[in-house]
């Protein structure tokens, strides 16, 4: 590990003096590339650093230890060792993490697809809800949410609904939220007063951008355009500016109604559509890879039912990680932090067991 370290280390001082070349700066793309390596590397190079200093403090107190007489200065040294062992051994244990492989798709925007599943009405209202518990929290991490399509029912609910949310590490946040949510509580619909559950689904996808080879044949594609149906206004309603797509290969249909130009309708469906395409190899890698991916908090079976939220309790629980908070307002609201964190510490925690059993 530590030679690997020093390797980056290297590699770290090289592109900084690359970054102050005149050819370097004149050339867009290249300075683009090695910015982006030198974020990358810049967090764990720093921690790396910062290791040294603290086994270099530790090694100081040591030899000085043994030269030491006064009992008084002895004491201090010995407390100077101790503490910079635990901060080596606390850097030490980043590091591992900070090393170990980075998902590819992190630092993607996602398109996110939310269905209401068991419970009729009430799993609509649901689905609503849960769409905007993302919009805040994806607010509260100043990403940009566009709508793409949403099919509403007349009490305020949605019965599925897809947007992209646009942002630094989008996907490595959202990522943890695919699966089934359940909601335990009485519906507004229930005049018994007795509590029910029901269920939504959702899909978090990386946007297949230019990083990605999804080929669409024109062949494989029926292409429709109508009339925009629910909420209309701002000629929305009025043109046939809605588009859907049909793809033969995988029978997958996606369609898109939010824009007034059908031209922009297009461009959203056929996103949605390759963010599926690409999500669908994604699956069939980790069907492939089964193992891995049971180690791993998220990335697995969709139908894996991930959190409840029982509002006469106000509680959440999210059943992977065993974490549960009462206080289910503020997380409907978009308080997602504390529960993403956990999810993101225990996919951590699994990965670094899996390194160290195959080290």
């Amino acid at each position: 590990m530590f030679d690997r370290l020093e390797d980056l280390l290297i590699r770290f001082e090289e592109i900084m003096g690359e970054l102050n070349e005149p050819s370097v700066t004149g050339n867009q793309e290249r300075f683009r590339k090695l910015m982006k390596e030198q974020s990358d590397l810049t967090p764990i190079v720093e921690t790396y650093r910062e290791y040294k200093k603290s086994r270099q403090e530790a090694e100081d107190s040591l030899a000085m230890l043994e030269e030491e007489n006064d009992e008084e200065m002895r004491e201090l040294l010995k407390e100077t060792l101790g503490e910079s062992r635990q901060r080596a051994g606390e850097l030490e244990q980043r590091l591992k993490i900070l090393l170990l492989p980075k998902d590819p798709n992190d630092d993607k925007n996602v398109i996110v697809e939310i269905r209401a599943g068991a419970g009729g009405d009430e799993a609509a209202l649901f689905a609503a809800e849960i769409y905007r518990m993302y919009v805040h929290y994806a607010e509260s991490m100043r990403w940009k949410v566009e709508l793409i399509n949403a099919d509403e029912i007349g009490i305020g609910g949605m019965k599925e609904v897809q947007f992209m949310i646009t942002g630094q590490g989008a996907y490595s946040r959202m990522k943890y939220e695919s699966g089934v949510h359940r909601v335990q509580r009485v519906p507004e619909t229930e005049s018994g007063g007795r509590i029910h559950t029901s269920t939504v689904s959702v899909a978090v996808m990386p946007e297949a951008d230019g990083d990605i080879d999804i080929v669409i044949d024109e062949k494989d594609i029926r292409i429709d355009v109508m009339r925009a149906s629910g909420n209309g206004g701002q000629c929305v309603n009025t043109t046939d500016s809605a588009v859907r797509l049909t793809h033969y290969p995988t029978g997958i249909v996606v369609y898109s109604q939010t824009e007034k130009s059908q031209i922009q309708n297009k461009a959203k469906a056929f996103a949605l559509l390759k963010a599926k395409l690409y999500d669908m190899e994604q699956q069939q890698r980790h069907d492939e890879e089964a193992k891995l991916r049971r180690s791993q908090i998220g990335t697995g079976d969709r139908s894996e039912k991930i959190r409840t939220y029982n509002f006469p309790q106000g509680r959440v629980t999210d059943h992977r990680i065993g974490l549960t908070l009462y206080r289910l307002d503020k997380i409907m609201d978009g308080d997602l932090q504390e529960i993403i964190d956990g999810c993101a510490a225990a996919d951590q925690a699994a990965k670094l067991v899996k390194m160290n059993e195959s080290a």
